[in-house]
């Protein structure tokens, strides 16, 4: 699911021992009843978790989700590690993708999902994801719930105002590269003053980097961040972006890039299909005004989720009895017609006419099953390591830090590569 800014380990401690102690958050009041059908369920928040919680609760009478929204996915992970160390565990988290690796890497703080039949259903999910989530020794620490699938929203009022085409298909021509949608970019620029695209960092190199077969870390496992061609091509191409001066200077879910989005202060934003359910709540008086097209490049995914059960756990089969309901392909792909944005993880319902037939009025009917769809089938999928996130967050920095005036763009790929070095050690 989405890519949230990262914060102090001091707040995510707090937030972990306060979820601990008394279950805040933003879900239902209801405390597990010990009667093993109930149990405690951690999850990050923007998501509307509460929304499938309670449909859960209606449809199994008598069971008590006690729900608590800790806070960004990178605060749950470490509420999550430091409630692993020795504090009290909840019977289900939600585990955002680039935080998954290093808990796969501690097998032993969950339960092996193959206890309950995993093994048996692993074949509904797409192989490169539930990989993921897999040890070298073959455990199953967690059932994807979700992926991100890649596309560009545009805002189709706006290109008109430009002089630039609105049919989605004629639209997605424009930018059959990174370099070709820059340039778009300058003649939206041109022709009206005001920035072309919300920002540099998550949608062009966010975008850019995960297109590849290799990013961050090599198939063997090993850190190539400061050798890969994918990660330079993509860093380059959001300096690029930068220095033609058509951004808003907007970093994303920021105040300013929510309100920019309903005022029409960028034109374009790269939007993974979680993002489309957001950009609904933030911008409600913009309805019909977005469309969506390819990305540049065609494919790519960005995002994904991870339903697992600690093992210390109190209620570990109410916690499954979850996971099989809410995560089978037929249940993803309900959950995908009714939010219209949570993408399926389950291949076998991308050709259900549930999800092909699938138009999104928000965003002027666009397709967006098929669309997304499109994004997965021509993905050449990466091995996502233990340090993704923190590598994948000092490049993000290092382009906002150019973008906001502070960097300098010849020295950026370098202060990146130093920051990292110092955050992992390599």
């Amino acid at each position: 699911m989405k890519f949230r800014i990262a914060t102090s380990a001091l707040l995510a401690t707090a937030l972990a021992l306060s979820a601990a102690a008394c279950g805040g958050g933003g879900g239902t009041a209801a405390q597990p009843s010990g009667d093993g059908k109930s149990f405690e369920f951690w999850s990050f928040t923007g998501i509307n978790q509460k929304e499938s919680v309670d449909k859960y609760q209606k449809q199994n009478p008598g069971v008590q989700v006690k729900l608590t929204e800790v806070g960004g996915s990178t605060e749950t992970a470490q509420a999550l590690t430091t409630a692993l160390a020795g504090g009290k565990v909840p019977d289900l988290v939600l585990i955002q993708g680039d935080d998954l690796p290093k808990f796969v890497q501690q097998p032993q703080n969950f339960h092996d999902l193959r206890q309950f039949g995993a093994d048996k259903i692993k074949g509904d999910y797409l192989d490169w994801v539930i990989s993921q989530s897999t040890t070298k020794g073959g455990e199953i620490i967690g059932i994807p719930t979700d992926v991100g699938g890649m596309a560009v929203a545009y805002r189709t009022d706006l290109f008109k105002e430009a002089g630039l085409p609105t049919d989605r298909e004629e639209v997605g021509k424009l930018w059959p590269t990174w370099d070709a949608f820059i340039e778009t970019g300058k003649k939206y620029t041109a022709a009206t003053g005001k920035a072309f695209v919300d920002n540099a960092a998550t949608s062009v190199f966010y975008q850019a980097v995960n297109q590849g077969p290799m990013k961050y870390y090599d198939p063997s496992g090993n850190v190539v961040y400061s050798t890969s061609p994918q990660v330079k091509t993509a860093f380059d191409l959001a300096i690029k972006t930068v220095q033609a001066g058509i951004t808003a200077k907007q970093s994303s879910f920021s105040d300013g890039w929510s309100a920019g989005m309903g005022k029409g202060q960028y034109a374009v934003i790269s939007a993974p299909a979680w993002l489309l359910s957001q950009m609904e709540r933030n911008a409600p008086d913009t309805k019909g005004k977005w469309d969506i097209a390819a990305i540049p490049g065609g494919a790519g995914n960005w995002g994904g989720s991870y339903l697992a059960i600690p093992k210390r756990a109190k209620n570990p089969k109410a916690a499954w009895d979850y996971i099989t309901k809410t995560q089978s392909p037929q249940a993803q792909l309900q959950h995908f017609v009714d939010t219209g944005s949570t993408m399926p993880t389950t291949p076998s319902v991308y050709k259900d006419p549930k999800l092909t037939g699938l138009k999104n009025e928000f965003f002027s009917g666009a397709p967006t099953g098929v669309i997304y769809t499109n994004s997965l089938t021509g993905l050449k999928p990466f091995l996502v390591g233990p340090d993704s996130a923190v590598i994948g967050q000092e490049f993000l920095n290092a382009i906002t830090n150019v973008e906001q005036g502070k960097g300098d763009a010849a020295k950026a790929w370098d202060a990146a590569l130093a920051n990292i070095k110092t955050a992992i050690g390599k």
